[in-house]
C-alpha cells in the first residue's frame, strides 16, 4: 500500500493532511528563524539567507540588507545562514573567514563575542516558547477555557481510585499539594502520572481526607483512532448544563497561564522521555513528519483553533529539542560555548568537526527512528 492510498482512507484524501500539516510546520520553523535573524541583526551579524524548508528554491527575494530570503522545495525545516558560515548548520568556513577584510569581519557571526554568540543561537528556540505562549495566551484571553468542577460523580470498581477510597461526590481539591480548581486540571496531573503515587485532598461533606493513589497506566483511544498510554484512577464526571462555566481571563494573567501551559508540554515531554529511558514507556510514541501531517488533518477537521493549539505544542516540542546538546542543533552550539566559557578559547577545529560529526549521526539515526515508528504506526511494515 503506498502513501497516497493509506492517507486517502483516511476520508478527505493526501490533501486534508498536507496542507495542516504545511501551515503548522512552515509558522513554527519560521518563527524559529526568525528568533535567530532578529538576534543577529541586534548584534551586528551580516545575514546571507534565511531559508523556509531545504533544497532548490521555489520563490525568493532579496532585502535592502542582502539577505536572501527563500521558500524552497523540503519544506521540513528551515535555516538563517551567516556571512561566514559553510553550511546550514552553521559551521564556521575557514576560506571565507581567511578571506574577509576588516569591515566583512565586523559582520562575521564566529568573529562575535561569546555571549552574543550564544544569544544569537538560542534566540531560535525562545521564539518557538514565545510564540507558544502567545498562541496559548491568546486562545485563553478570546476564546477562554471550560472549567467543570473536580467532583466524582462514579467510581469504577476494582480501579485504581476504588483502592484509594474515593467516593461518588468527593470533590478533589489538591493534588500533590497543588490546588485543582477543574476536573481538567486533575486530569492533566493523573494522566501524567503513570504508576506514581499521589497524595490526594478530597472534600467529602464537610470534612477534608487525604487519599493516597497510583493511577494506572493504561492504552485508550482517541476518536481518531490514535492510541496514547496514560494513567488513569477510574473516576467519571457527568456533566449537564449548568455545572460547567466558561472563563475568559485578561490579557496579563493570560499570559501567566500561557507560560504555564508552555511549561506543562515541557515537563510532560521531559517526562515521557525520562519514562523511556528508565524502561516504564515505549518509544513508540515518538513521531516524525508523516505521523505529524496525520495530526495535522485530524486537528484541521476539528477547526482551525484545534490546529493553531497543535502550532504552539509542535513549536514547544521544537524549542525543546533544540536545546538537546547534540553538534548540529542549537543546544551542540551552546555546548561548544559552554567548553568555550570554561577553557577561554574555542574548541579547536578539529573537536568541533568531530562533534559535527557524530551530532550529525545522532540526528539521523533520530530521523530514522522516528521515521520507522511513522512506517509501524501507518502498517507499512
Amino acid at each position: 500500500m503506498d502513501l497516497l492510498t493509506q492517507f486517502s482512507g483516511f476520508g478527505s484524501g493526501l490533501i486534508t493532511y498536507v496542507l495542516p500539516f504545511l501551515f503548522v510546520l512552515t509558522v513554527v520553523v519560521f518563527f524559529h528563524e526568525l528568533g535567530h535573524f532578529l538576534v543577529a541583526r541586534w548584534c551586528g551579524v551580516t545575514v546571507t539567507a534565511f531559508s523556509i524548508g531545504f533544497g532548490p528554491e521555489l520563490l525568493g527575494f532579496n532585502d535592502k540588507h542582502g539577505t536572501r530570503w527563500r521558500l524552497a522545495a523540503l519544506p521540513l525545516g528551515g535555516y538563517v545562514k551567516f556571512l561566514d558560515d559553510e553550511n546550514a548548520a552553521s559551521v564556521p568556513s575557514k576560506d571565507a573567514i581567511g578571506q574577509m577584510g576588516e569591515e566583512e569581519r565586523e559582520g562575521s557571526f564566529h568573529g562575535k563575542s561569546l555571549g552574543q554568540r550564544a544569544a544569537v543561537v538560542a534566540a531560535g528556540p525562545i521564539a518557538n516558547f514565545i510564540l507558544a505562549i502567545v498562541i496559548f495566551a491568546a486562545v485563553f484571553s478570546t476564546v477562554g477555557q471550560r472549567v467543570t468542577a473536580p467532583r466524582v460523580d462514579e467510581v469504577s470498581p476494582g480501579s485504581a481510585a476504588a483502592t484509594a477510597g474515593f467516593k461518588s461526590g468527593d470533590l478533589v481539591v489538591a493534588i500533590d499539594g497543588a490546588k485543582i480548581k477543574s476536573f481538567s486540571d486533575m486530569q492533566r496531573i493523573v494522566s501524567g502520572s503513570a504508576d506514581q503515587k499521589l497524595e490526594i485532598t478530597v472534600e467529602r461533606g464537610d470534612e477534608l481526607h487525604t487519599l493516597i493513589a497510583i493511577p494506572d497506566r493504561k492504552e485508550i483511544t482517541d476518536r481518531f483512532g490514535n492510541k496514547m498510554r496514560l494513567g488513569l484512577l477510574g473516576i467519571k464526571r457527568t456533566t449537564k448544563e449548568g455545572d460547567w462555566t466558561f472563563e475568559r481571563a485578561n490579557p496579563v494573567h493570560a499570559i501567566w497561564l500561557g507560560a504555564k501551559e508552555t511549561y506543562f508540554i515541557i515537563d510532560r515531554t521531559m517526562g515521557y522521555l525520562g519514562d523511556v529511558v528508565l524502561g516504564r514507556e515505549e518509544a513508540d510514541q515518538l513521531g516524525g513528519p508523516l505521523r505529524i501531517a496525520e495530526v495535522s488533518g485530524q486537528m484541521a477537521s476539528v477547526g482551525f483553533l484545534a490546529l493553531i493549539n497543535l502550532a504552539a505544542i509542535l513549536s514547544v516540542s521544537i524549542g525543546l529539542l533544540n536545546l538537546f546538546p547534540i553538534p548540529l542543533l542549537d543546544g551542540g552550539h551552546l555546548l561548544f560555548y559552554a567548553f568555550e566559557a570554561v577553557l577561554g578559547r574555542p574548541l579547536s577545529p578539529a573537536v568541533q568537526e568531530i562533534g559535527f560529526r557524530i551530532g550529525l549521526a545522532l540526528v539521523l539515526m533520530l530521523m530514522i527512528f522516528a521515521t520507522w515508528n511513522d512506517l509501524v504506526h501507518f502498517k507499512f511494515l
